[in-house]
């Protein structure tokens, strides 16, 4: 039961990153042909979209997270002993892990995008004052 769960959660984790990297393709085409304006920016943007496919995959699976259901946790009773109980996978479980798997997914990607814009949009104010400097002494 718990390699379905880890396989449920892999599958999510894949179907959250191919929606992503599907509503975010054309945005970061258009982004990167801006700011590097030759064909090395389809590569860039293959990156970004492999990129995004990584950590959705690897922020939905949390390895981590799921090993108490694979291995159980530990804890001290009350008498000092080392104690260790193993977590069951009802239904509510695999709602929580597969919505925390979605969760997790997004939150990795969006932080990974918001870093690329950023960038992005440093670099988009450093073209324009470049190209400002340049109009001027044209005018000049």
């Amino acid at each position: 039961m718990s390699f379905l769960l880890l396989f449920s959660v892999f599958i999510v984790s894949i179907i959250v990153s191919w929606v992503v990297a599907r509503i975010f393709d054309k945005p970061i085409e258009k982004i990167l042909e801006k700011i590097i304006n030759d064909s090395i920016s389809y590569a860039w943007k293959k990156y970004m979209i492999f990129a995004i496919y990584i950590i959705g995959i690897s922020s939905g699976v949390r390895i981590w997270d799921l090993e108490k259901y694979f291995f159980g946790y530990q804890y001290m009773g009350e008498n000092g002993e080392v104690m260790s109980n193993a977590i069951s996978l009802n239904s509510e479980r695999w709602v929580l892990e597969i919505l925390r798997s979605i969760i997790e997914a997004l939150q990795g990607i969006a932080i990974m995008l918001l870093v690329f814009f950023i960038f992005a949009l440093i670099a988009f104010v450093i073209m324009r004052a470049i190209e400002s400097k340049h109009s001027e002494k044209k005018n000049i």
